[in-house]
């Protein structure tokens, strides 16, 4: 792992709060999407949702200094477009001067504290779109969760419309994650059935006044080509909790960046928090899988 000059992030913080402002305006940007139209971005939202667990360590994403030095060697591997943050991560990026040439996009909506009684009203506590376009970042991302037995789910989807209607004014990306959930023994569990899936893909690409700006991000479930023929809107997988054998994950990921449709992936834990610690190699990984469909596509 790196070291990283954290003591400077905090005297920054502390003295000099303008400078995430001026990091901000000084980065170097790219285009959303490169020649081969892919995208591999490296998720590092879940601890403002109170998430911090991996696998059975419950407070693996606990520690900022160690989260930070995972994400600096994932963006500074060949192939890796970007990150999707909170302000407080993405401000420590931009502040280590990580952003240069990535694609950046923020996360809006973390009230939705996991194991809260008020999950599924899943408040917009981060990023809006104002600031997503005045830091000159690539788009927003919301998490949208459904639960009809739940009256918290529709103000989470009026908020998810109007973020959408707002960032399209913007003319940047508006990333909707939609589930449709449900509670188990008090808890939140997303149904990852490919109907279930194919119904939260409908409901999400309704949201908002167009949907000329909106992209997915989808779970990986079985009988993906169901669940992409429900769409035209361009969508990226999500790699969701770290589980199973690293190759099983993979193989299902390659199945799916094969669909129409499909353009890359989103993966936080399981890459910066792999089995082995090898946070290059499983960056590495999953970025051939993305490069290895667009080298098949251009064949």
């Amino acid at each position: 792992m790196p070291e990283l000059n954290l003591d400077r992030i905090r005297d920054l913080r502390a003295g000099r709060p303008e400078a995430i402002a001026e990091a901000a305006a000084a980065r170097r940007r790219r285009p959303l999407l490169g020649p081969d139209g892919r995208l591999m971005l490296v998720a590092a939202d879940h601890p403002a949702r109170g998430a911090l667990g991996v696998r059975a360590v419950t407070d693996a994403m606990g520690d900022r200094g160690d989260l930070l030095r995972r994400l600096v060697v994932a963006l500074d591997r060949p192939g890796v477009d970007g990150v999707l943050g909170t302000p407080d991560i993405l401000e420590d990026l931009l502040l280590l001067g990580a952003l240069d040439d990535k694609i950046v996009i923020g996360s809006m909506n973390r009230g939705g504290l996991q194991g809260a009684a008020f999950e599924l009203d899943d408040r917009f506590t981060a990023y809006d779109a104002a600031t997503i376009a005045a830091m000159g970042f690539d788009g927003g991302k919301m998490l949208t969760r459904i639960d009809p037995a739940d009256p918290g789910t529709v103000a989470t989807l009026e908020a998810s419309g109007r973020a959408v209607s707002e960032l399209a004014a913007h003319k940047v990306m508006a990333m909707v994650e939609p589930f449709l959930a449900g509670r188990v023994d008090g808890r939140v569990v997303n149904d990852l059935s490919a109907a279930a899936v194919v119904r939260s893909v409908a409901i999400a690409g309704g949201l908002g006044v167009t949907s000329a700006y909106t992209w997915l991000k989808l779970p990986v479930v079985e009988d993906m080509a169901t669940v992409m023929a429900a769409t035209t809107l361009p969508s990226l997988l999500l790699g969701g909790d770290p589980a199973g054998h690293p190759d099983e994950t993979y193989a299902r990921w390659r199945a799916a960046l094969a669909l129409p449709g499909v353009r890359g992936l989103v993966v936080g834990r399981a890459l910066l928090y792999p089995q082995d610690g090898d946070v290059a190699g499983a960056v590495d990984a999953a970025v051939s899988l993305v490069r290895a469909e667009s080298r098949a596509e251009a064949a």
